[in-house]
């Protein structure tokens, strides 16, 4: 099972404080992730501040974009890889340069891209981008993915949807990858359709394990009905965590972490599907044990890849603290 680390480029205000994480430290992030053989960096992708950080912080937080942020840390490692979790489609409207940018941070890291794409949790961020633009995200999405695929495919190619538009364009460079990852992030079954009939796989998040097996069976079975290999789909969750010797311990530390500021937040909207079950039910948050039970039934659910992993710290040190810690005392028992 593939494991990786949630990076922090558009995370300040929501899951970490403002500030959080300056250049030098991005960078850092990045080689401790490489030196202690976490597989990938996913950074999110956010353009503007949302109400509730604005009215919670005096200051507004440093959103890196994600595309050129991958660029600069590729270019200081050799192996760690690079994704979006999630690249936010809707709020990039010229698919052509959006395409280009991708193709050629793959061609410039030697094929360590993947890339993670979604509705976007904050549609308030969307209509302060995008002020003009009247649409259903969830087809915008759609139209782009297929888009994305025939630019990264044909020589020449050609398309005309509700919301994307381009005309004879020779693409070139390809991505160097033969088919570079698309994965399709979200929790509804707009999201599961979306990567059986044309992604690589699902990312959802803050999912417990019974709704990943259950999201699972409907991906396959919609993949093998309009003839996809359904085996070949990644599934990919992406979990909150914090880890501890004592278990009480990291649940009380958790708690006092932005992060489940940002969870509450997020409880009318993205993560509404939870429920009555905690965040605690659902994330690695507790003792080695405790989350290695928890990987044990995500893998048995059908998780390939623990995604951009959101390790719980108020600061960096504590970031980099708890990924070595993660590395030291969980990971010798999922490889």
């Amino acid at each position: 099972m593939r494991y990786s680390v949630g990076f922090p480029t558009g995370m300040e205000g929501l899951i970490y404080p403002i500030p959080f994480a300056e250049t030098n430290d991005l960078l850092k992030i990045a080689q401790t992730a490489e030196k202690h053989g976490f597989d990938s960096l996913w950074g999110n992708d956010h353009m503007t501040t949302q109400d509730y950080v604005r009215e919670e912080f005096p200051v507004p937080p440093r959103f890196w974009e994600v595309l050129t942020t991958s660029a600069w840390l590729a270019g200081q490692t050799t192996k760690l890889r690079f994704g979006t979790g999630l690249l936010v489609l809707p709020m990039r409207r010229d698919i052509v340069v959006t395409a280009k940018q991708i193709a050629t941070l793959d061609q410039l890291s030697g094929g360590r891209v993947e890339i993670g794409i979604g509705v976007g949790a904050y549609r308030e961020e969307f209509e302060a981008v995008q002020p003009n633009v009247k649409a259903h995200r969830g087809d915008m999405v759609e139209e782009g993915i297929q888009a994305l695929r025939k630019l990264f495919t044909e020589r020449s190619s050609s398309f005309d949807g509700k919301y994307y538009q381009f005309k004879n364009v020779e693409f070139a460079p390809k991505p160097k990858q033969a088919r570079l990852p698309l994965l399709i992030g979200g929790n509804n079954i707009n999201a599961i359709r979306r990567a059986a009939l044309h992604g690589d796989g699902w990312i959802p998040a803050g999912f417990h394990t019974d709704k990943i097996a259950e999201g699972v069976k409907q991906m396959h079975e919609i993949a093998t009905v309009n003839g996809r290999d359904a085996k070949s789909l990644q599934v990919a969750p992406q979990f909150i965590c914090h880890v501890g010797k004592d278990h009480e311990k990291a649940i009380a530390r958790f708690r006092q972490s932005q992060m489940h500021t940002h969870l509450v937040s997020l409880s009318k909207s993205t993560l509404k599907e939870q429920g009555s079950l905690t965040h605690e039910d659902i994330n690695l948050i507790g003792a080695p044990d405790a989350i290695l039970a928890k990987i044990a039934k995500a893998k048995a659910a059908g998780a390939t890849h623990l995604l951009g992993i959101l390790f719980a710290a108020n600061d960096v040190p504590e970031l980099l603290d708890q990924m070595q810690i993660f590395a030291e005392t969980v990971v010798p028992h999922i490889k």
